[in-house]
């Protein structure tokens, strides 16, 4: 491979990573934008189990998450020359529309229990999403392991919100 060859893939590659981590970030700065008043408002007055984060840990935690799935899904997506990767990476676009869902769902319609139904379906299809990945790239399946771990917890959280707020 000729150096400008060399050169132009690694842009490719950079551009894609650029990519995923921004389409993550702005799913999550979405995400972020829909919960924004119901934070301050309507959130605060609900009955909360005691092991409820503050509130100060969800902006890093989410952070996190979305530049690791959004890695995961470059690593992925850097196999397309060598394996199937269109059904995994449209798992992840599903599950990505998913957890945007969740936040339209608990703080844009502050309807705890359609969003409880809705972070179910997320870590079904993230679960899948994961098992798809780790196929195709083991390490892509492991950056996506603390977002399912994430997601499990935010489900019994949910869980336990809309059953202390009937």
């Amino acid at each position: 491979m000729s150096a400008t060859k060399a050169a132009g893939e690694r842009a490719i590659q950079l551009v894609g990573l650029i990519l995923f981590i921004g389409t993550c970030l702005g799913v999550g700065a979405t995400g972020g934008a829909v919960t924004a008043t119901s934070v301050e408002t309507w959130y605060p007055q609900l009955r909360k189990p005691s092991w409820t984060p503050p509130n100060w840990v969800f902006g890093p935690v989410w952070t996190t998450l979305y530049i690791l799935m959004g890695t995961a899904a470059w690593l992925v997506w850097r196999k397309r020359k060598t394996e199937r990767v269109s059904k995994p990476l449209i798992a992840f676009a599903v599950q990505l529309l998913l957890n945007l869902l969740w936040s339209v769902l608990f703080f844009g319609l502050r309807s705890p229990g359609a969003a409880f139904v809705g972070v179910l379906l997320l870590f079904t299809v993230l679960a899948a999403t994961l098992a798809m990945f780790w196929r195709v790239n083991k390490l892509s399946g492991a950056l996506l392991f603390p977002y399912l771990t994430w997601v499990s917890f935010a489900a019994v959280l949910n869980g336990a919100l809309w059953w202390m707020n009937r």
